[in-house]
């Protein structure tokens, strides 16, 4: 036993050395994820521990608003005091209550779909469907930016695998055009939720009739706002029940919770039922959860109005932000990223509007392509639009409080570029317009063919021509350098530079401010939106 323990120690120890090593590596990439700690429910003005008053989130996925809806609550607490805690079975064993079977009802009346099977989380529910219905003989068509949860759910399958390029509909169809597999599906994301953008549905639609494809989206990033009445992306781009299958989430705008769903024809529900092994070997989905999602799905079919303001929200946001001169991707999501391209300034900046009461989070690779980082802001029904007003006025704060900061670094650089020493100048390349030290082992002149002072390396290798400003002469100890009658006024013209840019930007930004929007008196659950 000793030696069993001893053994078991030393692998726990090499264990930990390994480990160690690649959390450092995380952490040396800049890519190690910190969680901030909350204090309150999730709602627009929520607590954090770092911090003494309350924040205003803009990173949720609580697109509705309906995380902390009272009736929302009122419905689980009702739903935990009729059926329960939990069922301590999956589903086919002893694990389905009657709101079980109503709220998958629920989900097919809303979406207009024959059945649907719920799944713990939406992650399941894509890790499940794949592997169940498609065999070797079959061939699945992956836009190259879908959701980690439905690259796993491929892996898992043995069925052929493609990858297109991101909502290019000419490689899609070259690549569907090549297969003469039994089952052809094509597999997106409604909405690609790092960029905001949308899946063109029709073009994937009409291109799936004319090669014999199903068309599955996940709409996790879509469901329950997108669209008019919130059916997501079938409903906002036209496709309508062009598009066979559906997974989406209960986790996000319906609710917040947890919980996933597979929707659509009945035999492919039938089969998941009998065949998906998250489904056969994961608990039932907990009681007070299935109630507050019935009672979600009841207030989208009372009401567009949630919807609508998430849709109002967005175009305010999207608005202000491109009038304030920043670059935002995507077009008509409530996903709403900010790019930085700096991996190093996105986190920065996300912390100082932290600072600043705003709490939203930057990403950088691996999250997003290197050279693409970006912070990710996240409209929802919940937020006035005083509180949207703040947050844009955060970000252009920030933004001119980081333009400030570079030509402070910046000034004395410039300065420091065109002083001209006896013995360390700067110059300008003969063969580019770069500028380049002169240093002590600039030790002699020369004239180049055009007759222009040079600043010669004393092996006679290299030469540097002095500004046009500058001539070259030799200093009492003999060493070359670029001489600079007219430094001071450089200089000075450098400072009057810096000066009229920084009081440009700060013009800039009270002309931003000054054009916010009026109505910052609507309230959530309010008649007026």
């Amino acid at each position: 036993m000793k030696v069993t323990g001893r053994l078991y120690s030393h692998a726990v120890a090499a264990l930990r050395n390994i480990l160690d090593t690649e959390i450092s590596s995380i952490h040396a990439a800049g890519t190690f994820k910190n969680e901030r700690i909350i204090t309150t429910p999730m709602a627009p003005h929520h607590g954090v521990t770092t911090s003494t008053e309350k924040v205003l989130n803009f990173c949720s996925n609580n697109y509705l608003g309906l995380s902390s809806h009272p009736e929302v609550i009122e419905a689980a607490r009702r739903a935990l005091d009729e059926f329960g805690n939990g069922l301590s079975s999956v589903r086919f064993i002893c694990g389905t209550q009657t709101i079980h079977k109503e709220l998958e009802d629920a989900i097919s009346k809303f979406h207009g779909t024959e059945d649907t099977i719920l799944y713990i989380s939406c992650f399941d529910a894509n890790a499940g469907i794949f592997e169940t219905l498609l065999t070797p003989e079959d061939a699945v068509f992956s836009d190259q930016l879908n959701h980690a949860s439905i690259i796993d759910g491929i892996r898992l399958s043995k069925a052929q695998k493609h990858r297109y390029l991101n909502r290019d509909m000419a490689d899609l169809e070259k690549q569907l055009s090549e297969s003469d597999a039994r089952i052809k599906m094509i597999v997106t994301d409604g909405v690609f939720s790092m960029d905001g953008t949308v899946a063109p549905l029709p073009d994937i639609c009409d291109i799936a009739d004319r090669h014999g494809a199903l068309v599955f989206i996940d709409e996790c990033h879509a469901t329950g706002f997108l669209g008019r009445t919130g059916r997501g992306t079938p409903e906002l781009t036209g496709a309508g029940s062009r598009v066979h299958i559906i997974n989406s989430t209960l986790g996000k705008a319906l609710g917040g919770a947890c919980g996933g769903y597979t929707t659509g024809p009945k035999q492919v529900v039938e089969l998941l039922r009998q065949r998906s092994r998250p489904y056969l070997f994961s608990n039932t989905m907990p009681p007070a959860v299935v109630g507050s999602a019935i009672k979600v799905f009841e207030l989208l079919e009372h009401s567009s109005e949630l919807p609508e303001l998430v849709d109002r929200s967005t175009k305010h946001f999207r608005s202000r932000m491109t009038e304030a001169g920043f670059t935002l991707s995507g077009s008509e999501h409530p996903i709403c990223p900010v790019m930085l391209y700096d991996a190093a300034l996105a986190s920065s900046f996300a912390d100082q509007l932290l600072q600043r009461g705003i709490y939203v989070i930057g990403f950088s690779f691996p999250v997003v392509p290197k050279g693409q980082a970006r912070i990710r802001v996240q409209l929802s029904a919940a937020h006035t639009m005083e509180d949207i007003d703040r947050c844009v006025d955060a970000f252009i704060e920030q933004g001119y409080m980081t333009v400030h900061l570079l030509l402070l670094l910046l000034l004395p650089a410039l300065v420091y570029s065109y002083h001209c020493y006896d013995q360390k100048c700067w110059g300008v390349g003969t063969r580019n317009s770069s500028y380049i030290a002169c240093n002590l082992e600039w030790n002699h002149c020369k004239s180049d063919n055009d007759g222009r002072p040079l600043c010669l390396e004393h092996f006679d290798t290299v030469g540097i021509m002095c500004g046009d400003q500058c001539k070259c002469e030799y200093d009492p100890r003999g060493s070359a350098g670029c001489h600079c009658p007219n430094k001071y006024i450089l200089i000075l013209a450098v400072l009057l530079v810096g000066v009229a840019l920084s009081g440009i930007s700060w013009f800039a930004y009270y002309r931003c401010r000054g054009r916010r929007s009026d109505n910052s008196n609507n309230e959530l659950y309010g008649n007026e939106i």
